[in-house]
């Protein structure tokens, strides 16, 4: 199978490239190889993908529509995973109109694109955000999400918004991906599991928000790529032609535990900076996956203890080199 994969050196991205050349599929991989982290990382992903004859990389924006049929055409692309965006939640309150140009108008780009193109099956990137101020316990996708905390959810609820629209007009297959704090080897270096790794391992000092009271359904980058490899490969006729999807581990984790296991894997103690609750944050985000795990038979795998172990294991592997 021919898949366009936008973000491909992204943290979610590379993973699922790796994971889809393994098994012989061609994946064209596009990357604007922006600065928003450091990019290293970025180049350190891409080099680990680099010699497969099944990958291409392009290193481009999503800016040009006309750009973007081009290249679907030229490759005969079947199916596109759209998982290039402007992520972090504060950052989004420092720089908003990197989340308008990137999350809104490139994704419109994408999406028309695929429409024009008539594209098999369009599966994209969004975000356990889009729950926002919800007051449930367990987030299931018919939960009501019209009250974003933040402009990073409102630009991933449009994007449902949108492909919602399309899906309707066209008659085309779109998927989206609620991901919930995922982590693993080579993780974003902006989240909280990678900062507070790397604070330890330097004896810095961590802030602590909301008292180490919130809580995340971490989720382990194996147990994402299982899933979303399955919806990219199974063709899993539905009447209604636009799903969403909780990509998740179903279990919710304290923060302070995150932290116990980091040092006891370190072997060091935090220095804790107890701080209150930031402005746009969420107290506590857990996910029930039974709709996944019905349409496509999803089990979360990894527990926390050992995915950080694993997480740990590639850092200190990684500082070294």
């Amino acid at each position: 199978m021919k898949i366009l994969l936008t973000g491909c050196a992204g943290f979610i991205g590379y993973h699922l490239t790796s994971k889809l050349i393994s098994e012989n599929h061609k994946v064209i991989g596009l990357d604007s190889m922006n600065k928003y982290y450091d990019i290293n990382l970025k180049k350190y992903r891409l080099g680990n993908l680099k010699n497969y004859k099944s990958f291409i990389f392009i290193k481009d924006t999503l800016k040009d529509k006309n750009k973007i049929i081009k290249l679907i055409k030229k490759y005969k692309i079947e199916k596109v995973v759209h998982l290039a965006a402007q992520p972090g939640v504060r950052y989004s309150l420092v720089n908003p109109k990197s989340y308008i140009d990137n999350n809104l108008l490139c994704f419109f780009n994408i999406m028309e694109a695929c429409k024009i193109c008539r594209i098999k099956h369009f599966i994209y990137a969004s975000s356990s955000s889009v729950y926002g101020l919800n007051k449930s316990q367990k987030f299931n996708e018919n939960e009501k999400t019209e009250e974003p905390a933040q402009l990073y959810a409102a630009t991933k609820k449009s994007n449902e918004v949108m492909a919602e629209a399309y899906s309707n007009l066209f008659k085309l297959k779109f998927t989206g991906l609620r991901f919930f704090s995922v982590y693993g080897p080579a993780g974003r270096p902006d989240m909280a599991i990678y900062l507070f790794t790397k604070k330890i391992f330097e004896n810095q000092k961590i802030k602590v928000f909301n008292y180490g009271n919130h809580a995340r359904d971490f989720t382990y980058i194996d147990d994402v790529v299982h899933a979303v490899y399955k919806i990219i490969t199974r063709n899993l006729k539905k009447k209604k032609l636009h799903q969403i999807y909780n990509i998740a581990s179903g279990k919710s984790e304290k923060l302070s535990k995150l932290i116990n296991i980091i040092e006891k894997n370190l072997e060091k103690k935090a220095k804790k900076i107890f701080l209150p609750i930031q402005k746009g944050d969420i107290i506590k985000t857990s996910a029930d996956i039974k709709k996944l795990r019905k349409d496509y038979k999803y089990k979360s795998t990894v527990s926390i203890e050992v995915g950080l172990t694993k997480f740990i294991d590639w850092f200190l592997k990684y500082i070294k080199s």
